[in-house]
């Protein structure tokens, strides 16, 4: 298969980087798109194309019961993730550094000079690596975790693409580019951007082993559930939860962090961030009404403060509703691991009425939610604006 490519999308960046305001961020989005995208992609693509030659034992490789970790972001799908991904000997996720780099060859080729690095430069390049790392990830490294050694979304694997929600931190368009309701896609289009991720997919498990399964944590396939039983009828499906009270603002905050890094207006930025708060009432519902209709998929979901009071015993029982049994050694690795977690604690604050969103908003959208999972719906000056912080990570590790 020939790597896929959305020219749709990427001629409605480009027109909309033509018309910027700001000439700064016009003349970089410009240069990321007729510069940056054309080579990686071709550099890609001949990469992706040389994969079958290369490695004929990629033919033999299937995609089986793939798990696929969802969820609002900020609701705890990072640490359900690192958490699963300590079962190594079961589970296969992409690096980040891996995401854009899509086929076999480049990985392999990446994976060589690391070793040659280590045997033979005293790691200098790795140190450099990760100074880099030190300097574009810091900023935001409180609110989410990254580094290119550590696993990632795999939306990435399509930024190449120009099919990846992370354009939308460059190109803050909400509204005029989407990436998050595929189902709603024309079916012709949706499965040959479902297609070529399932190909990626099959590389990494050729790399990783044949016999794993690949674990995936994406919060913006919230709006692809259909899509993704669609592409994997065997799939394993969890739905992460967490009081929207918490998550909408901390997902609004990390938005506005990163745009305002990159000098884009304060109007454009309201405009978009109002935007991503309706889309996420959407994030919420959607995944549990396509999985109704889909009960002969093995599903789970996961109320974020149980997973952060309880991980050894949450995590076991999405194994069991999933179908895996858990190994001796995997659960002597969640004990350690649940120690760990009750000895740390994360506190953010922040302010809703900057986001443009009213005390009882939330609630009114979903109200039944509240009541379903039992989250605290006392706010101060209901039906207001709220006008003083909410502390939005009260107890554990980072949320998703």
């Amino acid at each position: 298969m020939i790597m896929y490519f959305d020219f749709h999308t990427y001629f409605r960046m480009f027109r909309l980087a033509l018309k910027e305001e700001n000439p700064a961020g016009r003349r970089r989005l410009l240069f990321i798109l007729l510069a940056v995208v054309p080579v990686l992609a071709t550099f890609n693509a001949v990469c992706f194309l040389l994969d079958v030659l290369l490695f004929p034992g990629l033919r033999k490789v299937d995609v089986r019961t793939p798990v696929f970790l969802i969820g609002h972001a900020r609701s705890g799908t990072t640490l359900m993730h690192r958490l699963m991904s300590m079962d190594g000997e079961r589970f296969s996720s992409f690096m980040l550094y891996e995401l854009y780099f899509p086929s076999v060859l480049q990985k392999k080729l990446i994976r060589l000079l690391a070793e040659c690095d280590r045997r033979y430069l005293g790691a200098r390049i790795e140190k450099r690596v990760q100074a880099w790392e030190a300097r574009k990830f810091g900023p935001t490294n409180d609110m989410h975790r990254m580094g290119l050694t550590l696993p990632e979304e795999d939306d990435s694997i399509l930024m190449m693409s120009c099919a990846s929600g992370f354009w939308i931190v460059l190109f803050p368009y909400m509204g005029e580019l989407d990436f998050y309701y595929i189902d709603q896609r024309p079916e012709k289009s949706r499965r040959r951007m479902m297609r070529f991720y399932r190909e990626c997919i099959r590389r990494q498990l050729y790399l990783n082993g044949a016999d794993k399964i690949h674990l995936s944590k994406n919060p913006l396939y919230c709006g692809r559930v259909e899509a993704l039983i669609e592409t994997f009828p065997d799939a394993r499906i969890v739905v992460l939860v967490r009081n929207p009270d918490e998550t909408i603002p901390s997902l609004l905050k990390l938005l506005q962090r990163g745009w305002q890094m990159r000098h884009w207006d304060d109007a454009k930025i309201r405009r978009a961030l109002r935007i991503v708060a309706d889309m996420s009432f959407h994030t919420y519902r959607y995944p549990f009404e396509v999985l109704a209709r889909h009960p002969e998929i093995r599903q789970a979901t996961v109320n974020y403060p149980e997973l952060i009071d309880h991980p050894k015993h949450t995590v076991e029982q999405v194994y069991r509703e999933l179908g895996f049994p858990v190994s001796a050694a995997f659960s002597a690795i969640l004990q350690k691991e649940e120690q760990r977690a009750k000895a740390h604690e994360t506190t953010h604050s922040y302010n809703l009425q900057e986001f443009g969103l009213k005390a009882d908003e939330i609630h009114t959208e979903l109200g039944d939610f509240f009541d379903r999972f039992g989250w605290d719906q006392t706010l101060p000056g209901a039906g207001e604006q709220l006008a003083q912080n909410i502390e939005v990570m009260p107890k554990g590790k980072e949320g998703a």
